[in-house]
């Protein structure tokens, strides 16, 4: 019950909460590999200086725009395969409520 006395409606489909977690440690997990693939690819070994050099940060800009472009056309793929993987089973469904089963 909640506050009003009223009796509380689960939400319809995933839980926020759960969905909310999964999604900021996907972004964590994505951020730590770009940030460790960019470094070793893109930072000189010799660190003589604090910030990096001027073909460090062009380097690093590029690696990053990649890794995100790369990620999202990968969430894309992943997502159409998701569309298709359900309504193959709502088409199998159907075709076994019409069979009688």
């Amino acid at each position: 019950m909640n506050f009003f006395g009223q009796k509380e409606e689960k939400p319809a489909g995933p839980d926020p909460l759960f969905a909310a977690t999964t999604e900021m440690e996907m972004y964590t997990h994505l951020f730590n590999k770009m940030a460790s693939t960019c470094f070793d690819k893109c930072a000189s070994r010799k660190h003589k200086e604090n910030d990096l050099a001027l073909g460090e940060m062009s380097c690093s800009d590029r690696c990053v725009s990649k890794y995100l472009e790369s990620h999202e056309k990968v969430g894309i793929m992943l997502q159409k395969a998701n569309e298709a993987q359900q309504q193959q089973q709502q088409n199998l469904s159907e075709m076994q409520t019409a069979m009688g089963r």
